[in-house]
């Protein structure tokens, strides 16, 4: 029997908001969350993109602890088996109207739609799975799917409809995508550490 050859992508800042704000900071065992995920099929890899804090030119105490923080966590995702890091970089724009700071993430999303378009076009993956919910992902879900990737979607609660302001996952990658799975309490409970 022939089984999918399946690469994970992970967007990590939309998985950290979703575990945020939906499940009251709920701390995961990514190991479990492959296994969960990725099912008895062959996980190829498991893809994790994000970006270490901003560090000021002079960082402030808490700065230096958020950062070597963010680099213990992505080292131990690192020495998982099958697991790469993929790091873009975080940008300061300035500040909003309450004077809180804009950061905005830089490179990750691209790294993501490249892995996931250049695995499907060279035949390294059958299928894969994808955590996150923007619709920025949508051309490159299309373009692997040209290529013959079965394309699934993780995504956290719905509320609504896709179209809803408070649902998680924006209505145009939920709809380009393949198979569609919700992350629910009860799936959270199930890989916590």
């Amino acid at each position: 029997m022939i089984t999918d050859r399946t690469a994970i992508f992970i967007d990590g800042a939309y998985f950290d908001k979703l575990l945020e704000l939906e499940f009251n900071r709920a701390r995961i065992d990514f190991a479990k969350f492959v296994k969960e995920v990725g099912g008895d099929d062959n996980v190829f890899r498991t893809y994790y993109y994000h970006c270490p804090p901003f560090v000021s030119q002079v960082p402030s105490d808490d700065e230096t602890r958020r950062a070597e923080a963010k680099s213990r966590f992505f080292s131990a995702l690192s020495g998982l088996p099958r697991f790469q890091v993929r790091l873009g970089k975080l940008v300061y724009r300035g500040q909003d109207e309450r004077g809180k700071p804009i950061f905005i993430q830089k490179l990750v999303d691209i790294m993501l739609g490249v892995d996931l378009v250049l695995l499907g076009a060279t035949r390294q993956i059958t299928r894969a799975i994808l955590v996150a919910g923007d619709s920025d992902f949508v051309p490159a879900v299309e373009a692997a799917k040209m290529q013959g990737v079965l394309i699934s979607l993780w995504h956290g609660p719905t509320r609504n409809g896709t179209s809803s302001p408070h649902s998680t996952v924006h209505r145009e990658l939920w709809e380009a995508c393949d198979e569609r799975f919700e992350m629910d309490q009860k799936f959270v409970n199930s890989i916590r550490r």
